[in-house]
């Protein structure tokens, strides 16, 4: 049965490679052609762990046997870099009688499993085969999903839907270009993305940086300074001179978010530096030239707003010159299961594989409307993650607003009270929420955790109705 165990070699896929990192010579040659024989795949030697860690870094290898007391650099230490350089490989350690206990430290950091010297053939053989098996799905996991984001990817942006590819496509054939670009979509489908992926594909072309400039958040005065800077003493506070957003973007992009907020006064200034492609630093007299390719983003109709006056349309028409249209979530359900599954990555504890979603899960996730969109889930599965300690994702783990929908109740959480009810109902609304969470919070006994944990709200949403009601936490304790 031995011979016919170590004579069998296993089919494997022949880019595996075996690195035997042992410092004495005649165990490091007879493993290496033990190996070769009865395993099949190409196995190289290293003396000592500098040395095996010099050539892991050079070519892949698939697993790693290694000794633990080596000069220069220790197994263990070895076993430490390759965690902390993310090498990817498996690893499994030789050591003598007395070094148990390190061997059971190795397996703690990192390390598949262990054999005590002089190790067992047979054994060696089948525990190799099987720790090359579980290699190859590993690299196959990562492989195939390598594949998926190259095919579902265009810089940086995840999508599988053919009006997303569309976007794509005129992204790539505006690359070369300088041409202003206007992009459209709600709040949350990714309008920044999709301005960074024009500059990174514009990056043969172009090679100044991408800055952005959000003009909803900045007053008509600050939003002067910061596009165009200042000069020193340009007027109350200003102590040195600021260089300005459209400098800092020179051969590069600028991108104006919310540009529909901004004031029509700065409108003016703004269509001046895009015919002209040259301005002057507030409180300046010098012309300053620039190339700058601007992108400004919003989420409103803006035809609505020159209809009405207050968006000036000879500015709105040299602000749309390629037009983009980012479509919602909600019609393009096709990219949850992508984006899901690219989030769970994203958020996943360190250390740990990837959250799971279930599959009733993923059908409320498909059903959701998703008002905030790619951000909104974006915001679901950071939270589902923090929560799943077991590794799934259920539909409890989802945030109130989607789990809701498994059974289409309202939670009681839910009402809007900002709305103009009728006093009567308000009072009726308030004292229903009022007994609910003294409910939950008799039932966690004063957890505020806990409590949030069960009720799908937040920790801050709880805390603020307790403090709305007046409820005493201690009072619970003891229930």
């Amino acid at each position: 049965m031995a011979n016919s165990t170590l004579a069998t070699p296993i089919p494997l896929n022949l880019a595996q490679r075996i690195l035997v990192v042992e410092d004495l010579e005649d165990q490091r040659a007879s493993l290496q052609e033990l190996l070769q024989l009865s395993v099949g795949v190409e196995v190289d030697t290293a003396e000592d762990g500098a040395k095996g860690l010099e050539m892991l870094r050079s070519r892949p290898y698939s697993l790693v046997i290694t000794d633990l007391r080596m000069p220069k650099l220790s197994g263990m230490k070895l076993i430490e870099a390759i965690q902390s350089e993310k090498i990817p490989t498996s690893v499994i350690v030789t050591t003598g009688n007395g070094t148990i206990k390190d061997a059971v430290e190795a397996m703690h950091q990192g390390a598949l499993d262990f054999l005590t010297k002089p190790a067992d053939p047979q054994h060696m053989i089948l525990l190799v085969k099987r720790a090359l098996r579980e290699r190859s799905l590993q690299d196959e996991v990562v492989a195939l999903r390598s594949q998926l984001q190259e095919r579902h990817a265009f810089q940086n942006v995840l999508s599988k839907s053919p009006r997303m590819h569309d976007v794509f496509e005129l992204v790539g054939q505006i690359a070369d270009t300088i041409s202003t670009v206007l992009i459209r979509g709600e709040t949350g489908t990714g309008k920044e993305q999709i301005a960074r992926a024009i500059h990174e594909a514009s990056s043969a072309h172009r090679t100044g940086s991408f800055i952005a400039v959000n003009c909803g958040a900045l007053n008509e005065n600050l939003l002067e300074s910061e596009l165009f800077g200042h000069e020193k003493g340009s007027y109350t506070g200003a102590d040195r001179k600021r260089v300005g957003r459209f400098e800092l973007a020179h051969g590069g992009t600028l991108f104006l978010d919310e540009i529909g907020d901004v004031p029509m006064s700065m409108q003016i200034k703004l269509l001046r530096v895009l015919q002209e492609r040259r301005f002057e630093r507030v409180g300046g007299g010098e012309p300053i030239d620039i190339d700058v390719r601007v992108i400004a983003a919003t989420h409103q109709d803006m035809e609505k707003l020159v209809k009405e006056g207050k968006f000036r349309e000879d500015l709105y028409y040299r602000l749309n010159v390629v037009l983009i249209d980012i479509p919602p979530l909600r019609d393009r359900q096709e990219d949850i299961p992508l984006l899901v599954s690219h989030f769970c990555q994203k958020f996943a504890r360190p250390g740990q594989k990837p959250p799971v979603v279930s599959p009733e899960a993923m059908e409320l996730l498909l059903k959701c409307p998703w008002p905030g969109n790619v951000r909104q889930l974006e915001n679901a599965i950071e939270r589902a993650c923090v929560t799943a300690r077991d590794g799934i994702i259920g539909p409890e783990k989802l945030p109130i607003d989607v789990s809701r929908r498994m059974d289409g109740k309202v939670h009681p959480f839910q009402v809007d009270l900002s709305r103009h009810l009728p006093d009567q109902l308000a009072e009726m609304i308030a004292e229903f929420e009022k007994r609910y969470l003294r409910k939950a919070m008799r039932r966690t006994r004063g957890h505020v955790g806990k409590c949030a944990e069960i009720s799908g709200l937040s920790r801050r949403s709880i805390t603020d109705k307790i403090s709305q009601y007046d409820i005493k936490k201690d009072e619970f304790k003891h229930d």
